[in-house]
């Protein structure tokens, strides 16, 4: 059953010429920046800022802070299946993969993918499901089984021959922590991922993303002034070299110092007990064009677009694949075990 649902990747490079196509998310956050007057600066001035960044954190053997290039390309993932004998596609999601450039050596290492994870079922499921359910309750409920179709496809594409064949590590995604919880600061550090915070009640992004078969850790990286969330598989801290980390950190950090300066761009640095929060105005602005509003609303769109093209017709065949995906999993899991 579970073979009935393939993927297919395609590339597209992102750096100061880059343009969304037709068929891009328009909620991608790279995306938003790429659009408007000041694009190309926009574009330039982020990616000079993750490269800076990157060699802040990548400082052995670097002592003029410029010795690697960091490279993005844009990742879109398309799940094909079969529906009322027609084969049908559908745009599933979109991450960044990165290259690290040694200038010195000429050796170009291979990041992690996983950065700017955007989904059109994400989409639907927090900005159309969650509010209408939560409208007919009268409070804030959550819909039943939210979040597992989009975690059983994520957890498919992952084992799909199609992953498989492009990358060799699993992804990492790493974005804000939550703005609803308070973390802890440990005594738990990492040379590149920073001191470590943990938090005793997970956010519905961690419970959502738990779905997606990623755990989750919090650190504040040297340098930084609020800790990152980073979701995963495996181990993070032994499974990925120490360039690795720092192209996920470089990249990430940049993108939320655009997207939410009053956490990541603040004039203080967490405390041991930190709440994030979008109220202070103690922060600096990147000066970098970016339409917080005009996310949110293209979100809610591309929820309602998911749900016409993809939920409503397909449901039938969705809930089948699902079942017969768990049914498929547990008798891996069993076969494993035995």
């Amino acid at each position: 059953m579970a073979n009935e649902f393939t993927f297919s990747i395609s590339t597209t490079r992102f750096d100061e010429d880059y343009a969304p196509s037709e068929n891009s998310r328009i909620t991608t956050n790279f995306a938003n920046l790429a659009r408007g007057e000041h694009r190309q600066q926009n574009l330039r001035n982020a990616l000079t800022m993750i490269e800076r960044r990157f060699n802040s954190l990548a400082h052995w053997d670097n002592p003029t802070q410029d010795r690697y290039g960091v490279e993005l390309e844009i990742v879109s993932v398309e799940l094909e299946f079969t529906a009322g004998d027609e084969d049908k596609e559908f745009p599933l999601l979109e991450v960044l993969d990165i290259t690290i450039v040694d200038r010195k050596t000429g050796v170009r290492h291979q990041g992690i993918v996983g950065n700017n994870f955007s989904s059109y079922v994400r989409d639907y499921d927090f900005s159309v499901l969650l509010p209408a359910v939560t409208e007919a309750a009268g409070k804030f409920t959550l819909p039943d089984e939210f979040g597992v179709l989009h975690g059983k496809l994520f957890q498919h594409f992952l084992a799909s021959d199609a992953y498989r064949e492009r990358f060799t590590t699993s992804p990492v995604i790493c974005i804000s922590v939550s703005t609803s919880k308070e973390y802890q600061r440990t005594a738990n550090h990492h040379p590149i991922l920073g001191v470590e915070y943990q938090q005793n009640d997970y956010s519905l992004t961690d419970e959502y993303f738990g779905k997606m078969g990623l755990s989750v850790r919090y650190f504040m990286p040297p340098g930084s002034v609020a800790p990152l969330a980073f979701y995963f598989q495996g181990d993070l801290l032994n499974d990925y070299s120490n360039l690795q980390l720092a192209g996920t950190i470089s990249t990430m950090e940049t993108f939320q110092k655009i997207y939410r300066p009053e956490i990541y761009n603040a004039n203080a640095v967490a405390a041991h007990v930190y709440r994030p929060t979008l109220d202070q105005q103690n922060f600096s602005s990147t000066q970098i064009a970016y339409d917080r509003v005009e996310r949110s609303q293209l979100a809610s769109a591309q929820g309602k677009f998911t749900q016409e093209h993809f939920i409503t017709p397909h449901q039938d065949v969705l809930d089948r694949w699902a079942a017969g995906y768990a049914a498929e999993a547990d008798a891996d899991y069993a076969t494993a075990v035995a």
